[in-house]
């Protein structure tokens, strides 16, 4: 780097020794001129001699000289004639005049054109060499001199180069607190001309909140450590029209100052130094400031949502708690989660999921007071904090204006949509003494109005957490029966009733619970799929499910099927045909020998992705039941959609055929639909003859149910399809 003047920004290393004097002897008497050089070549010095005056100037035109001894009389010039002609060079050069003319004109004539001495002959050596050592001595310190003088220059340039271009303001302030010196860059943060602010108090530019602070940072009296570091203070800038940003202003500097005492000794017995003012410097950390801003929000905000995260929630949670426990008062947490926002978001898609989220937050914030704190959680759960209450049905109020407020529509995507939720109530103190329990409390009553039917608010009562607790140690046996190969498969038969045969069976799970017996699906299958371990089950199932197939169809019952009940969860995921597909190839079963059972609730998840799924099942021969055909949402739009092969007759119908009312349009209306859109029609729950009679008579020819067997354990199931037809057919 280069300065302006030239100069190299390189750091100089302490002064060099200079060079050993070079001397000229200059004397036409060769003895004498011998005897010098003897005399004076000592300590590393040089000597040169020359006869006459020409060599003289010759020898001082092509080389340097510290000193020359000159002799007044030579042959060709006067010594004077010499130094006449070396006019311009002289400045650089000592000269002592050594000479015997007794002249009182020569010794002034000498002496005018700048000889440092007159040395008369004959001479004393050690006059002479006194005069000489003095000669190089003074010659020296004037060289120590001139190099210093242009350090201090090519430093008072660099150290003024460095201020004016700072990028910090640099200042000085006299005793009273008013500037006396301002770097350009004042201009260029500010928007002041140095002069403007000149002469002017320094609290015209702080901020009103920060004066306080400035009074003993700006005009520091102290020096050295304790002098001030880092004080942050805010500037006004100069605005646009040259007025100043108010304290409301958004037009703010911040600065980091640290600024020092600058005083000037007294004269000699003055008791103390005498203080001149203030030296600071200020740098610029808005930009700083502002990410640190950011970075502290982001770390207790939700981004999507701009609400106080988990991490802000519970601080103000602990908090509140505190001060309720001196008052007295109550504090009540409500947990919220959104119903049904997974099939919404699924649905509509993440951006419309997004601004539904946001939304949502805009209603419950204005459900609330000043001093309370809506929190979003993560995904659909909010909790609000009411502290300060005096009776619990003032939490009521709140989560039934919550309520209300989410019954008018959002518009989201273009399209109105309505989000309920389902809240849990817990209070301080007698849900809980700490943030964790009362978030936890009021999380398991949320969970109780879930199961109840959801849209609705509920408070914690202990009995709520022993369900809880009840549930959690389910989830935890159910784990471990996986692992301990607890789970089992049983297989009710369907039979066609006009071929008097069986023709399928369903796969139904089991758990052989080690200590409550045998578990039907409905107590666990909810468990498992809201612990995320229905993925693993299904797996398990079609593995089980397709090595007994393999099983029979290698015993002789090759016509026989197997339908496996699928969850809705399971299509969630994009490998779900692929796990299918690969189940089968594992044990060589042909694909129509399986047929997947899916739900018309599954219809309501995401229709898109799952039309995608059914139809590359059916592409492959795999079979597709809609189970419970009839008593959801399915329409002709979901039949014509989705590739099915075949419906499912809900038992809720088949149970209403009785003696008083043996026929049901609604099941005349399916067997239609079955034949219009040429699926296989299959009814369940079938428990009498009447009930196979009117089915059979309607044109529905396969069954299952308890008139032709319960579930059965694969033992059973295989003395089943090797012996007697089952009860029902022939009955």
């Amino acid at each position: 780097m280069h300065l302006p003047t030239g100069a190299s920004f390189v750091a100089q290393s302490s002064e060099p020794t200079p060079p050993a004097p070079r001397i000229l002897v200059v004397d036409d008497e060769a003895r004498l001129r011998h005897s010098l050089r003897l005399l004076l070549e000592r300590d590393g010095r040089q000597v040169d001699d020359c006869a006459t005056g020409g060599e003289a100037v010759d020898a001082l035109s092509r080389q340097h000289y510290d000193l020359v001894l000159l002799d007044l009389r030579l042959p060709d010039m006067t010594g004077l004639q010499v130094m006449d002609r070396l006019k311009s060079q002289l400045s650089a050069v000592t000269v002592i005049v050594v000479s015997a003319d007794d002249v009182i004109d020569s010794a002034i004539g000498a002496l005018r054109r700048g000889a440092y001495d007159f040395v008369r002959k004959p001479y004393q050596p050690e006059e002479l060499l006194n005069t000489v050592d003095n000669a190089l001595q003074r010659r020296a310190l004037e060289h120590s001199h001139a190099v210093i003088s242009a350090r201090l220059e090519q430093s008072e340039r660099l150290h003024r180069y460095l201020v004016d271009h700072s990028p910090d303001i640099i200042y000085t302030v006299n005793e009273e607190g008013q500037f006396t010196y301002l770097n350009p860059t004042v201009v260029a943060m500010l928007g002041y001309p140095n002069q403007e602010l000149i002469g002017h108090h320094y609290s015209s530019i702080i901020h009103e909140e920060d004066r306080e602070r400035a009074r003993y940072a700006f005009c520091e009296r102290r020096t050295g450590e304790r002098a001030s570091r880092n004080v942050e203070l805010r500037l006004k800038r100069r605005t646009g029209s040259g007025e100043q940003t108010g304290a409301e202003g958004g037009d703010l500097l911040t600065i980091a100052l640290s600024a020092t005492g600058v005083y000037v000794e007294q004269k000699a017995g003055a008791a103390k130094r005498r203080f001149l003012g203030s030296y600071g410097v200020a740098r610029d950390i808005t930009e700083r400031k502002r990410a640190e801003e950011r970075i502290s929000f982001q770390a207790y905000h939700d981004l999507l949502t701009q609400l106080p995260n988990r991490a802000l929630f519970k601080d103000r949670l602990s908090v509140a708690l505190t001060q309720a426990h001196r008052s007295g008062r109550l504090v009540a947490v409500l947990f919220i989660d959104l119903d049904r926002f997974k099939l919404i978001n699924d649905s509509l898609g993440h951006a419309e999921g997004d601004e539904l989220l946001k939304g949502v937050a805009g209603r419950l914030q204005s459900c609330v007071r000043r001093s309370d704190t809506l929190a979003r959680l993560g995904g659909d759960e909010f909790t609000i904090l009411l502290p300060d209450l005096s009776d619990p049905q003032d939490a009521a109020l709140i989560s039934q204006k919550v309520i209300d407020e989410l019954r008018r529509p959002l518009t989201v995507g273009g399209q109105e949509v309505r989000a309920t939720a389902s809240i849990g109530i817990a209070l301080y103190p007698n849900d809980g003494s700490e943030a964790e329990s009362l978030v936890k409390h009021a999380d398991i009553a949320m969970y109780h109005v879930k199961t109840a039917g959801k849209n609705d608010y509920a408070f914690f009562s202990p009995e709520m957490n022993a369900a809880f607790h009840q549930k959690l140690t389910l989830e935890t046996e159910l784990r471990r029966a996986l692992d301990l190969g607890e789970l089992e498969l049983w297989y009710q038969p369907q039979v066609s009733v006009s071929r008097r045969q069986v023709v399928g069976m369903e796969a139904l799970i089991r758990w052989r619970h080690p200590q409550r017996g045998v578990l039907a699906p409905m107590t666990f299958i909810p468990v498992a799929e809201e612990a995320g371990l229905i993925a693993r089950i299904s797996d398990w199932v079609l593995e089980q499910s397709c090595l007994q197939l393999a099983k029979w169809r290698a015993e002789g019952f090759d016509h026989l099927r197997m339908s496996v009940n699928l969850s809705p969860r399971d299509f969630d995921k994009l490998d779900v045909v692929d796990r299918v597909l690969a189940a089968l190839q594992r044990h060589r079963v042909p694909p129509q020998g399986l047929e997947i059972e899916i739900t018309e609730s599954l219809l309501m998840r995401d229709a898109e992705s799952v039309a995608a799924a059914v139809k590359l099942l059916r592409d492959s021969g795999v079979r597709v039941c809609f189970d419970d055909f009839g008593t959801r949402f399915a329409n002709f739009g979901y039949l014509q959609k989705f590739s099915v092969t075949s419906l499912k007759l809900d038992q809720s119908f088949v149970r209403d055929l009785t003696v008083a009312h043996p026929y049901s349009p609604i099941i005349v209306a399916i067997v239609g639909i079955a034949e219009g859109f040429h699926l296989h029609l299959i009814a369940e729950g079938v428990e009498n003859q009447l009930q196979r009679d009117v089915l059979l008579g309607l044109g529905c020819d396969e069954m299952q149910g308890h008139l032709f067997g319960s579930a059965l354990e694969a033992s059973q199931a295989r003395a089943l399809l090797s012996g007697n037809l089952p009860r029902g057919i022939t009955g």
